[in-house]
């Protein structure tokens, strides 16, 4: 099987319509020292402080700290003891993501939905209240310990929820030019990407969009085998990779092999300038994967025109391709942790609606070289 794109119009829309969702809310981490993970997404990334919960609103098992930058919201969290499920997650996984919660109109109407679909339920619907309104919260289980929450916020006007105050934080870095998160990669474990598709179809709606087999994604050493679930207005997409047969260690089998299960592999965000955008980042210490000088030699033969210079993509390492809507300018970092398992993707698509698949070769050598360098390849 080789790139497949699947257009099921009418499909979606039969599909979409029992699970409405309006994006992403906000992404929470599950970190050893979120006080430091906030200071340094602040710091390197340009996140600005919002929100604080902990022992001082009465939560007095962890703290979170929520920063934001455009329509992108982390939250860092951290257990304040052991012998409790966050800590148990952050020793099995190291620091990693534990929440992708989604924006929908009915909070419990999507957890009815999706759990009379065949969903595991994580959270049954929970009413939040203060002087600022109310947040109704639901959420199933997907892959590994990753959840989905399902956030309803449209009666409240406070900062973040309930339970949070204002935080004003200890880093006043400028921004970076992040506007929302375009998607969230999930790694799963060998034969389970079928599985996992087949949940996302059946329990929330989702449409196959784009298949790449390993023939698509391979290396002379490795291979993988990935599909990019979407709902149905196209504002959440979620690839799931899996590995496949190589001379040598995939990168996923890599990241299940440190992450010790399946979990979330790297969240791409949306940037309207990523040579700016970029460029600071380098400025301010994020480490990108390196790619060879030669790769531009040839690239715009291959994706034809483009309104930047060569030059400043070359020099910052930024990938380029194209489909028929349109191209897309691509950057991966380096882990940012320090076991080998997530990273981000910066991404700025001028019309482009895929992934960068001419850039797979050159993206997974270069991963490669980074998994050579730490004996795992």
């Amino acid at each position: 099987m080789s790139t497949t794109s699947i257009a099921t119009e009418n499909h979606a829309v039969e599909t979409a319509d029992f699970l409405p969702l309006h994006g992403t809310d906000y992404i929470e981490f599950y970190v050893g020292n979120a006080k430091q993970a906030a200071y340094f997404y602040q710091s390197a990334f340009g996140f600005q402080p919002v929100a604080y919960a902990g022992p001082e609103t009465g939560l007095m098992d962890r703290v979170s700290y929520v920063i934001r930058q455009g329509k992108v919201t982390f939250m860092l969290t951290t257990p304040l003891r052991t012998n409790n499920a966050i800590a148990d997650h952050i020793y099995k996984h190291g620091d990693g993501v534990k929440v992708l919660a989604l924006l929908v109109d009915d909070a419990a109407d999507a957890w009815k939905q999706t759990t009379s679909r065949g969903g595991n339920s994580y959270m049954e619907p929970v009413v939040l209240s203060d002087d600022h309104g109310r947040v109704v919260m639901s959420g199933i289980h997907t892959y590994g310990d990753t959840v989905h929450l399902f956030i309803e916020r449209k009666d409240y006007k406070g900062l973040f929820m309930p339970g949070f105050r204002e935080w004003k934080g200890g880093s006043r870095a400028t921004t970076v030019g992040l506007k929302h998160v375009d998607h969230c990669v999930g790694n799963v474990g060998w034969n389970q990407m079928n599985p996992w598709v087949k949940f996302y179809q059946d329990v929330m709606g989702f449409k196959n969009i784009l298949s790449f087999d390993d023939k698509d994604i391979s290396t002379e050493y490795s291979a993988l085998m990935s599909k990019v679930m979407s709902n149905g207005n196209g504002y959440v997409k979620f690839p799931i990779n899996e590995p496949a047969e190589g001379k040598k260690k995939s990168q996923v089998e890599e990241y299940l092999e440190f992450y010790n299960g399946e979990g979330v592999q790297h969240i791409a965000i949306a940037t309207d300038n990523i040579i700016e955008t970029v460029t600071e980042l380098q400025r301010r210490g994020v480490e990108f994967l390196k790619i060879p000088s030669s790769y531009y030699d040839e690239v715009l033969e291959r994706v034809g025109k483009i309104d930047e210079d060569l030059a400043p993509l070359r020099e910052l390492g930024i990938l380029i391709d194209r489909d028929n809507e349109g191209y897309l300018l691509q950057i991966f970092s380096k882990p940012l942790e320090d076991r080998p398992t997530l990273f981000f993707e910066f991404i700025q698509r001028k019309g482009a609606l895929s992934f960068g698949k001419g850039n797979f070769k050159a993206l997974f050598e270069a991963l490669e070289r980074e998994q050579e360098l730490r004996g795992n390849l």
